[in-house]
């Protein structure tokens, strides 16, 4: 795995290790790292004095944290080679002659394609494919925690709001919707990100592009409830009387047709739908549940409902609904007449 950073703070170290150990599926018996600050706070007659906050992350782990020798081709060796594997294919130069990257998003998705391109083939020395061999160590690894370690999030902390929004015209999307709450919004580069507690631990909840004060940058897909991103929110049926519940629990095109009624104006919708009620009543509410959602497609909210009954009855499955326009109608085309004296 390789997780491109902005920094190399000690927030950020617990969170890549986090991430890694979840992809992997486990937390294997130690970690092999270099002797970096956060790691090594000194070293005491050639010892290194490992950081007290990592020995607390190794043991929330279940893990042990080691640091590699100096000129130790086993394990300063083995821990600078990794590292240089990743920056030839990854950092733009004249001989790999990759091109620049635009955006910082740009970088992690090829780090992301660089592991998956990696992991798939056959290992030249151990002549195993990487993800098959993944698959049979798992056997071996601890079970991990279900929460990151608390030094894992990353950036200043963002207290999510009723209306997903976390500050700088950046919301959580539906899914993690309560998930982000605590969460770390960290700048990179020209980006926003946010991460927060996901299914697995750590991970980055949305990713916003920079805008300028007033102008916040609004992401349609956060707010599924709004078609039209700022559009009125769109109506859901609550039923609380007898007769409401009674049609509402037809089903999902009942309340479409409601919905779809209501705003249409048609009129007597109380009486419609304990129609509609009896009707479920009597042949079952699957297929007057499909009669109101085509009802609703079609626009037809006058007492259409037996016809529509009888039809689906009688006649094939349903496919388009046609509804009756200026863009419909049954008169020939002119088109014959371009060809007039060809």
């Amino acid at each position: 795995m390789v997780i491109p950073t902005w920094d190399q703070t000690l927030a950020t170290l617990v969170a890549c290790l986090d991430q890694t150990l979840r992809r992997l599926g486990g937390a294997p018996t130690y970690l092999l790292t270099d002797n970096a600050k956060t790691v090594t706070v000194e070293h005491v007659a050639g010892v290194p004095v490992r950081h007290p906050e990592m020995v607390a992350v190794g043991r929330h782990y279940g893990l042990k944290v080691e640091t590699c020798v100096a000129y130790d081709p086993e394990s300063k060796g083995g821990v600078e080679a990794t590292v240089k594997l990743a920056k030839a294919d990854l950092v733009p130069t004249a001989c790999n002659l990759l091109p620049a990257y635009e955006t910082f998003a740009e970088l992690a998705g090829a780090c992301e394609r660089f592991g998956e391109r990696t992991n798939a083939r056959e290992h030249r020395e151990a002549r195993q494919v990487p993800l098959v061999r993944l698959a049979r160590e798992r056997e071996h690894l601890h079970v991990l925690p279900r929460a990151a370690h608390p030094r894992a999030w990353r950036g200043s902390p963002r207290q999510e709001g009723p209306d997903h929004q976390l500050g700088r015209g950046c919301a959580t999307p539906p899914r993690l919707a309560g998930a982000a709450s605590g969460s770390g919004a960290e700048l990179k580069g020209e980006e926003l990100v946010i991460c927060g507690r996901g299914e697995l631990g750590l991970e980055e909840v949305c990713r916003h592009r920079l805008s300028t004060p007033g102008n916040p940058r609004i992401l349609d897909e956060h707010y599924p409830d709004h078609p039209g991103g700022r559009h009125v929110h769109a109506p859901k049926p609550q039923p609380r009387t007898a007769e409401e519940v009674a049609f509402c629990s037809i089903g999902d095109g009942a309340h479409r047709w409601l919905v779809e009624a209501a705003a249409a104006g048609a009129s007597k919708l109380r009486r419609k739908m304990a129609h509609a009620t009896q009707l479920a009543a009597a042949l079952g509410p699957q297929r007057v549940d499909q009669a109101l959602g085509l009802a609703a497609v079609a626009g037809r909210f006058d007492d259409d409902l037996p016809s529509i009954l009888d039809h689906l009855a009688s006649a094939t499955p349903a496919t388009d609904v046609v509804v009756a326009d200026e863009a419909h109608s049954v008169q020939p085309g002119t088109g014959s007449w371009g060809r007039l004296g060809q």
